[in-house]
């Protein structure tokens, strides 16, 4: 009797060892269940923040394109942009060395371009020093709304001209830094620019012209190095831009 008391007692024991067992295995899987929600929320909560912070590209480039233009100035071909425009006329800026024959010929007479229409327009005004020069059209276009502050490295960035002719060209890329050559500053960029590109505009992913793109760095090797003057040098002395 003893011995099947103290079997009895032992199998009980053991089944409620084996029930606590299984009690406490449903409430850790029932607290990783939990927690597993807990972490799939704050995944899509963070998706739902990187989907919203990335930049819709092509919409930029298409709210933006009918700002850009192609600069004909005798052999020498590059880009533009409208930094300010009322219902008459429209200032363009490039860089001086795209239209420096017509200027120093004293003719100032200079083509431009956009999709299928041409232009007559006049070199107006320029900035030797910093490569800079604006041009007028007797026609009222959209400008490009200028950025009051200068991006921080890392910001996203896009290039947009004419390389080689090709007009509506976009490249993507970063800003890499600032430097000083030659007595001028120049931002520092990532995007891929090639002759014909001098002179458009480097916006943000808002569509604000921070640089105006005016030459690369070649060198065996070197990849992504484009410099652009920043658009705050153009409108301190050139041009009344827009802003907001």
């Amino acid at each position: 009797m003893a011995a099947t008391s103290g079997r009895f007692i032992a199998a009980a024991v053991l089944v409620t060892v084996a029930a606590a067992a299984f009690a406490s295995e449903l409430r850790s899987e029932s607290s990783l269940r939990r927690e597993l929600g807990a972490q799939q929320q704050a995944i899509a909560a963070l998706q739902k923040r990187v989907d919203a912070a990335q930049v819709d590209w092509p919409a930029v480039a298409a709210r933006t394109a009918a700002s850009v233009v192609m600069i004909e100035s005798g052999d020498s071909i590059g880009s533009g942009w409208v930094a300010h425009a009322d219902s008459k006329s429209s200032e363009i800026i490039t860089n001086f060395h795209v239209v420096a024959d017509a200027w120093t010929n004293g003719t100032a007479d200079v083509r431009v371009h956009q999709l299928d229409s041409v232009w007559p327009g006049t070199v107006v005004r320029v900035d030797r020093n910093d490569d800079l020069a604006a041009i007028e059209v007797s026609r009222p276009l959209v400008a490009l709304i200028s950025a009051t502050q200068r991006p921080r490295p890392g910001t996203a960035v896009m290039a947009l001209g004419s390389p080689l002719g090709l007009d509506g060209t976009v490249t993507i890329g970063v800003v890499s830094g600032y430097r000083s050559l030659e007595g001028s500053n120049y931002l520092q960029f990532s995007a891929a620019i090639s002759p014909g590109n001098s002179g458009g505009p480097v916006i943000d992913s808002r569509g604000r012209v921070v640089g105006i793109a005016s030459a690369k760095v070649v060198y065996t090797g070197a990849e992504g190095l484009g410099l652009a003057i920043p658009v705050g040098v153009a409108c301190a002395s050139l041009v009344v831009c827009t802003t907001v």
